[in-house]
């Protein structure tokens, strides 16, 4: 038997569990046949190899089989191997040489396996081939009300992909404390999750291990303090409302996530919404601190879906940006209709007067949105009482002319 390229383990014991915890199975090509597997020998078993490698492998007959080397073939994943690449080493054994191997089709190995003529399966070995795993990338961790830390990472290369890959978070305190192994690998792939005993105002030390049969890696160490990671829960009792009869405008208002109220936070919110027959949403970025703000410009009997988050920033002078929390369940408010839109006026005098005022109004509006900051400013205000003015004066002008007809 020869082997060439390189090849790492080779020599597993049969029905030893593979790389990963679980043994390769054999794939019956043909199931209508009586299964005589180890009425032959598959040496070597279960191999190792990087990408790229040769293998040359054995099928050895037990001695008193019914069989011949000339009459036996191979396959690979179920598919029969071209017996160009096969080699006869005497009446009772059949060799088959693999080069170039690309990576494994699945992580529990690809199924070498040596049929007798009939296609009964006499042997076979899981062949593994892949590649040492790369420092692992891109570890961030997110604490959730300072209670615990979910931490998740990216492969650092593709080829750990082929065979099973195990990575495991490791995290210590700083200056002291003694290195803890994260168990908690159920919050999805490449996730671990710490679920308490965390300490705060010291920072954490936090890495990820790789390991294979092929080698080992480990990423560069992560320095964090809890507090400059920290989520909340989304703004709960988020309510929209209309603005009396205006009609292009709606107030939101929201509470604190509860875990404000234990801790020193400075936070800062978001609002977006959108209208309710689009998937597009527009962002009221500059909101501050404040947990309530007025939606102005909006289109007069509209129902809007409307939703708010969090941003714990400053947690005790931390001065890292916050982390985001996750966007409140949207909740629906309708504008109201315009009433102009509704009553009709015979006084073409009246009615150019009115287009020329909203047109003002619409250039008072760009310059209150260029110029104040955030939501809810005087001249917010200021604008409310003009167009409320506009509407009762159009509704007064329109209850005249009404009288006059009668």
């Amino acid at each position: 038997m020869n082997l060439t390229g390189q090849v790492y383990q080779a020599n597993f014991k049969r029905n030893m569990p593979a790389p990963g915890g679980t043994c390769c199975p054999y794939l019956q090509s043909t199931t209508k046949h009586r299964d005589t597997r180890d009425s032959a020998v598959v040496s070597p078993q279960d191999p190792v190899l990087l990408v790229g490698s040769s293998l040359t492998a054995a099928c050895t007959l037990a001695p008193g089989l019914e069989h011949h080397a000339g009459f036996l073939y191979w396959t690979l994943n179920g598919e029969r191997l071209p017996s160009s690449t096969y080699h006869a080493l005497g009446p009772g054994a059949l060799s088959v040489t693999l080069h170039n191997l690309n990576g494994s089709r699945q992580q529990s190995g690809d199924n070498l396996v040596c049929h007798g003529h009939k296609g009964e399966v006499l042997g076979g070995s899981c062949v593994y081939v892949g590649t040492p795993p790369q420092r692992p990338v891109n570890l961030s961790c997110l604490s959730h009300n300072t209670k615990d830390l979910t931490c998740s990472w990216s492969p650092g290369g593709p080829g750990e992909s082929f065979i099973r890959t195990r990575y495991t978070l490791k995290y210590k305190l700083r200056w002291f404390g003694q290195e803890t192994v994260c168990t908690d690998y159920s919050r999805g792939t490449n996730t671990c999750y710490i679920p308490s005993g965390l300490a705060i105002f010291t920072p954490y030390e936090i890495w990820v291990e790789a390991s294979n049969q092929l080698g080992s890696a480990a990423s560069l160490v992560a320095t964090l303090d809890i507090l400059d990671v920290v989520t909340t829960d989304p703004p709960p009792d988020v309510q929209v409302n209309r603005v009396g009869d205006l009609d292009d405008q709606l107030t939101v208002r929201w509470r604190s996530p509860p875990a404000l109220r234990d801790f020193l936070f400075r936070a800062k919110y978001q609002i977006r919404y959108r209208l309710e027959d689009s998937a597009s949403w527009k962002v009221v970025e500059n909101v501050g601190n404040q947990t309530s703000c007025r939606l102005a410009g909006l289109r007069p009997g509209t129902v809007y879906f409307v939703q708010v988050r969090c941003n714990p920033v400053g947690m005790y002078g931390s001065r890292k940006p916050g982390v985001w929390s996750d966007w409140s369940p949207p909740m629906a408010a309708s504008t109201p209709q315009s009433e102009r839109l509704q009553t009709g006026s015979c006084d073409a005098k009246s009615g150019a007067q009115t287009a020329a005022l909203r047109r003002e109004l619409k250039q008072f509006l760009g310059w209150v949105r260029k110029h104040a900051s955030g939501c809810g400013s005087v001249s917010i205000k200021l604008y409310d009482q003009w167009r409320a003015w506009l509407q009762k004066s159009q509704n007064t002008r329109n209850q005249i002319l009404q009288s006059g007809k009668s």
